[in-house]
């Protein structure tokens, strides 16, 4: 699972910071609690990262974690269909397991 990252920053001015962070991952979280930060160095951007996922991730529940895995399958799903030029049914649910 992918909820946040660290990477350098491509195409952006040279008097800018080339470091960048995000913190967070949606859905459930709410507005504000995703957090991101641009960094001089790797270290200082990994620094300030930690700081800000501990305070995210300290507020967030398993809840939170299963609705963000249970919409992976339909953000998949709404990809495949735009790239062969379809659009989602408003309905469409993903299967459910054997057994769950």
């Amino acid at each position: 699972m992918r909820a946040s990252t660290i990477m350098a920053r491509v195409g952006n001015p040279h008097d800018t910071e080339p470091w960048e962070w995000h913190c967070g991952f949606y859905p459930r979280s709410r507005p504000g609690e995703c957090t991101t930060g641009t960094a001089e160095t790797f270290d200082h951007a990994r620094a300030e990262f930690k700081a800000a996922c501990r305070v995210f991730f300290a507020n967030r529940t398993e809840a939170d974690f299963q609705v963000w895995r249970d919409q992976e399958p339909w953000t998949a799903e709404k990809y495949r269909r735009f790239d062969r030029g379809e659009r989602m049914p408003p309905d469409w649910r993903p299967q459910q397991a054997a057994g769950g």
